[in-house]
């Protein structure tokens, strides 16, 4: 039977343990510091591509919230308009458009079955009032300007009312303006 000799270096034993193979050693040591400089250039990499990846998440919840409060304003702007279109397709006589001071202010009145509705731009909204001593009801709010004027055709009469909504975003692509028109039964 034979035997393995197995024979030790007295260097290998004081910094630990070399095989002879050259599989596991302990490297110089000008070599050890290379493993903590990859992990911080591995932190440093995984530090910014997180870095981006937060930016773009918050990034996309801020278009969210405003795709989310321009649908909200769209739908507002549409309920108040097929509002207005209803009055004015129901109408029961003659308009009377009145302007106020630099034209900025103004009223539409249209006369009803059961009485008159007034529509009026004032102070950034447009009230609408059913009643001759009811109470004045935003039709909506947030509005930068809003016209209505007559729109007469060859055979026919329309009302056309514009409208543009503030804008809650420093930077807008688009300007949320909407034009409503109708034409008043008999006109």
């Amino acid at each position: 039977m034979k035997t393995c000799r197995v024979t030790w270096n007295a260097r290998e034993t004081v910094n630990g343990f070399r095989l002879r193979n050259g599989t596991a050693r302990n490297l110089p040591r000008w070599q050890r510091g290379i493993m903590l400089v990859d992990c911080l250039v591995y932190l440093a990499i995984w530090a910014v591509v997180v870095g981006l990846a937060f930016s773009a998440f918050f990034r996309s919840m801020s278009y969210s919230k405003n795709l989310a409060r321009n649908a909200d304003d769209i739908a507002r702007a549409l309920k108040a308009g097929e509002r207005w279109r209803e009055d004015v397709r129901g109408a029961a006589g003659p308009f009377k458009l009145v302007t106020g001071e630099a034209s900025v202010e103004q009223a539409l009145h249209i006369p009803q079955k059961t009485g008159e509705v007034v529509y009026r731009f004032i102070d950034g909204a447009v009230l609408r009032q059913t009643g001759t001593n009811a109470a004045w009801i935003p039709a909506l709010s947030g509005v930068k300007s809003s016209r209505m004027e007559k729109d007469e055709r060859r055979r026919v009469v329309s009302w056309r009312w514009e409208v543009e909504l503030k804008n809650k975003q420093k930077v807008a692509r688009v300007r949320p303006l909407f034009t409503f028109q109708a034409v008043a039964p008999g006109g």
